[in-house]
């Protein structure tokens, strides 16, 4: 039966409705705020997986171009495709949201599916999006502790706006979508234009104070629909033999467990394991261990087998948080606000336009930056529309980078994010299209990866950046920090710099992006039921300390953007006409503009606002077309001297090319200084001559001179064309049909 919620959030309606649609999910939600509406599923599997060691969640999110009323700009594709950057880092960051709250032992499939089915271009989709899901997953009957809340968090002259509208986006220094549970913060997801820490801090707080009304309306659907289904239906009660296997299965975790709490310690933490490989090796010896100490039981291979599994990962886990609570002590031997050793190299290649080599330990990521025309921006098309984007990061995590051999599968979701995280951190100080108009792509590959390889990319594309000549506000550098906590969180430490075996149970990953003014951008999730005010204000704290110790690294690779840019980059030169002046540009049908880009080889790109930017390879023919353009563009003055040459002459006197779209005439009796018979004894077409213009009339004709100028000196040593009559040839008026102006072509396109 059809059951609506409505409330107010944020003075929007919120409404949930349940009960008319998807009847066959498990259960199925429309939550519409403002027009924007999203619908949440979730199902999940009858039987549970065999052999499976993960929680086996699918949270995928699906745009649909018809909920913005768009069809596919392609010709040839109508139907959406592969899913877009923007569909799959918003289904992480709800997966991220979502997956900290479910009990993980049942090992049946359960997938979140999230569709977008009308937008209003006014209240953000994603945030609706994760209220979707919290509500479909609080009446699903899943053991899932929620629900939760999410919201956005704008800062607009100094003061917050939550739930911003995309217009107050676009004038906002703060993208912060937060999302937790009441009083608890389990997701953060941040773009900020250096904001610095106290400010962040006071945004994350209110943000989950002020997300309280949607979790309200959610306790309130909670509270008056019954699950279709209970939590751990489906499961059989078992039959004496299968509850007896059971019993018979904990006996045997009991005999692992107690051999492990007793040896763990011995070989973990008998001495300080530095690299990835040690601690494998420490690992693969409690394992062996176990594995000698169970056969000494007289126990089969398949209970062998199945205790390793169940327990060694875990209780190694526990052993680790439980020495950085009681002894502030890890596995490596570093503090708990320790970085690894910090390396950072440029101009590690010798042609590519920028390149950097940046380490954390055993985390080594090399950038590499190309610099390309204006005309190669990206174009997007999206729920929001078309746009374009000139500055991207490509982030890849080619399987050498963990030492394992695998297929080669394309870029998978967690490679999209990872990219897009980087970009985001970095965007904040890339200069604008007007002071330094060059498309900008950086790719980051990943050459070895133990902790946060997404950091180290920030880090080495700021590198790149610098060493390609980019003139970027300021350097930005990122961490990653970890936590270690108890199960009712009433012990917690911050770790600074985490690494492989420290991201287990209770902890987080809280990565943090600034400059030496403020945060550009944070991403956290966690493995904890969520994070309170004093565990944030700590990682933001001792994540600053951090930052600041890898901004000095960096500076003393490269201080600051080289002045140069390479050799081997294209040149771009921009600058700006008179809007009306494109139409001369372009010329009849693109003849002006593609006889320029055939002469000289560049790209010309111009804005309707009279941005021109021209870019090639090569210097010389870049300084030619923009020559060219301004000449076309050149507003004459009385008293210019120009070069031109003759392309028509009559019996009054002969016209001169001033630039590819504009003539001037020499009247007879200003072609020498004595008199000229006919002009046409005096000058052929195609000779080159200096002129100067005398006037401008109010048509906009140019009348020109080629008396006093020495350039022409030559002309005049024979009295060459010299009148022997007293007459002067040609009459003294200018005839209306003779003109001065080349025909400018049709008014300029909108867009060419």
């Amino acid at each position: 039966m059809k059951k609506v919620f409505t409330g107010e959030w944020l003075g929007r309606p919120l409404t949930i409705t349940t009960g008319h649609i998807a009847l066959q999910a498990d259960a199925a939600v429309w939550v519409q705020y403002g027009e924007t509406v999203v619908q949440a599923t979730v199902v999940q599997s009858k039987t549970e997986r065999d052999g499976i060691d993960f929680f086996p969640l699918m949270v995928d999110f699906e745009e649909k171009l018809y909920a913005a009323g768009i069809i596919k700009g392609s010709q040839w594709i109508k139907r959406e495709g592969r899913p877009t950057d923007q569909s799959i880092l918003t289904g992480r960051m709800i997966d991220r949201t979502i997956r900290p709250l479910f009990e993980t032992e049942d090992k049946r499939d359960i997938q979140v599916i999230i569709t977008t089915l009308a937008v209003d271009q006014e209240n953000d989709y994603d945030i609706v999006a994760l209220i979707a899901a919290s509500a479909v997953l609080s009446i699903s009957g899943l053991k899932w502790h929620g629900p939760i809340g999410g919201i956005r968090v704008g800062m607009i002259e100094g003061e917050f706006v939550f739930n911003p509208t995309y217009e107050e986006q676009a004038k906002s220094t703060l993208d912060l979508i937060v999302a937790g549970t009441t009083g608890q913060v389990i997701m953060l997801e941040a773009g900020a234009n250096e904001v610095p820490e106290d400010v962040m801090l006071k945004a994350i707080l209110a943000g989950r104070d002020q997300m309280q009304g949607a979790i309200d309306l959610i306790n309130e659907l909670k509270a008056n629909v019954t699950p279709k289904k209970i939590a751990g239906d489906n499961k059989k009660a078992g039959t004496p033999e299968e509850m007896q296997a059971a019993t018979d299965k904990q006996a045997l975790l009991e005999i692992g467990a107690a051999w492990l709490k007793e040896n763990i310690k011995q070989t973990l933490f008998d001495k300080n394991y530095y690299t990835k490989g040690e601690r494998k090796l420490a690992v693969g010896a409690i394992k062996e261990g176990l594995e000698a100490y169970l056969i000494s039981q007289g126990l089969a291979g398949d209970k062998r087998g199945f205790i390793i599994k169940k327990l060694v990962e875990k209780m190694i886990d526990t052993e680790i948080t439980e020495a950085i609570l009681k002894d502030k002590h890890r596995v490596d031997g570093r503090a708990i606000d320790e970085i690894r050793n910090l390396t950072a190299e440029v101009a590690i290649l010798p042609r590519d336009h920028g390149t950097s080599l940046f380490s954390r330990g055993e985390t080594q990521v090399m950038s590499i930056l190309t610099l390309g025309a204006p005309g190669l921006e990206q174009s997007l098309e999206g729920l929001e529309g078309k746009s374009k984007k000139r500055y991207m990061h490509h982030y890849n995590f080619p399987p050498y980078s963990v030492g394992e051999a695998s297929p080669l599968r394309g870029t998978g979701r967690r490679e999209v994010g990872h990219g897009a995280l980087a970009e985001k951190a970095l965007m904040p100080v890339i200069p604008t299209k007007e002071e330094f108009p060059y498309t900008v792509r950086v790719v980051s590959e990943t050459m070895g990866s133990n902790g946060s390889s997404s950091m180290a990319s920030t880090c080495a594309s700021t590198l790149a950046l610098m060493d390609a000549g980019v003139p970027i506000k300021r350097p930005v550098v990122g961490i990653a920090m970890g936590l270690a906590s108890n199960k009712d969180m009433s012990e917690w430490t911050v770790l600074t710099d985490i690494q492989d075996l420290e991201d287990g149970e209770g902890g987080m990953d809280f990565k943090i992006t600034g400059t030496e003014l403020g945060l550009t951008a944070i991403q956290l999730d966690t493995k904890t039921t969520g994070l309170n005010d004093a565990i944030i204000a700590q990682t933001l704290t001792q994540g600053r300390a951090a930052l600041n110790q890898i901004l000095g690294v960096l500076k003393s690779a490269i201080a600051e953007p080289r002045a140069e840019l390479s050799k081997y980059a294209p040149r771009l030169i921009s600058f700006s006409i008179d809007p009306e002046k494109i139409g001369a540009i372009i010329g009849p049908g693109g003849k002006i503009i593609n006889k320029i880009i055939d002469e000289t080889g560049v790209s010309i790109d111009i804005e309707d606002s009279g941005l021109v930017m021209i870019c090639g390879t090569d210097a010389a023919m870049v300084d030619e077309a923009v020559r060219q353009v301004k000449e076309i563009v050149h507003v004459f003055a009385a008293g210019e001297i120009v070069k031109g040459k003759v392309v028509r002459i009559l019996d009054f006197g002969a016209f001169v090319s001033l630039n590819a779209s504009q003539d001037g005439m020499v009247h007879v009796s200003e072609l020498a200084p004595y008199r000229v018979e006919k002009p046409s004894d005096f000058l052929t077409v195609g000779d080159i001559v200096s002129v100067k213009i005398k006037e401008i009339d109010d048509q906009g004709r140019v009348n020109l001179t080629m008396k006093g100028l020495e350039d022409n000196a030559p002309l005049w040593v024979a009295e060459k064309g010299k009148s022997t009559g007293t007459s002067f040839g040609g009459g003294t008026s200018r005839p209306s049909f003779g003109g001065n102006r080349r025909p400018s072509g049709p008014a300029r396109p909108s867009r060419f």
